[in-house]
């Protein structure tokens, strides 16, 4: 009898033991599902985000980013502000009206989602100075974007823009050496 007077205490010490790092290990398991439902909403919204993009519906692209938004574009000497974006989207669209975003690699972690992204346009409409061509492009853009109570609030967008512009007939070459 003493014997289990000495075991029942330690019995009910491990279960309560095991109880509790059950308990945290199923919040722990419930905090990172909400995390991976989040991400998984953010990668849905980006896709959205795009798909407003191609079909150059400027009210579901306006709704899609935050009023303060900045995007930091490669290439671009400053980040841009909203009216800039919006700007530049018209203007795009203008030189490729059918320009798709085929994304073909999203990964969401925390509160970013970056995409890889195929993108395939017919040049219609001046662009940098190059009069339409009429030449389909194909080119690529990594682009990650921070979303923050479903909006868009920070982007960084690096497209193969050398690529772009050599496909509309841009030839590089050296500088010329200082004489």
């Amino acid at each position: 009898m003493k014997k289990l007077l000495m075991i029942l205490p330690l019995v009910i010490l491990l279960c309560i033991t095991f109880s509790c790092q059950n308990q945290e290990a199923m919040a722990e398991l419930e905090a990172m599902k909400a995390q991976a439902e989040v991400e998984e909403q953010n990668k849905i919204m980006i896709r959205q985000f795009y798909n407003a993009l191609d079909g150059q519906d400027y009210e579901k692209i306006d709704a899609f980013i935050s009023d303060d938004i900045i995007l930091h574009y490669a290439g671009f000497p400053e980040p841009i502000k909203r009216e800039g974006i919006i700007e530049f989207v018209r203007y795009y669209y203008t030189a490729f009206p059918d320009n798709t975003h085929n994304v073909e690699e999203f990964i969401a972690k925390g509160d970013k989602v970056i995409a890889l992204v195929h993108q395939r346009a017919t040049h219609k409409g001046e662009y940098e100075g190059i009069p339409p061509t009429g030449i389909q492009v194909d080119y690529y853009a990594s682009d990650i974007w921070r979303v923050a109570e479903g909006k868009i609030v920070e982007a960084w967008v690096v497209e193969d823009n050398l690529s772009l512009m050599m496909q509309l007939g841009m030839v590089l070459k050296p500088k010329e050496a200082e004489k």
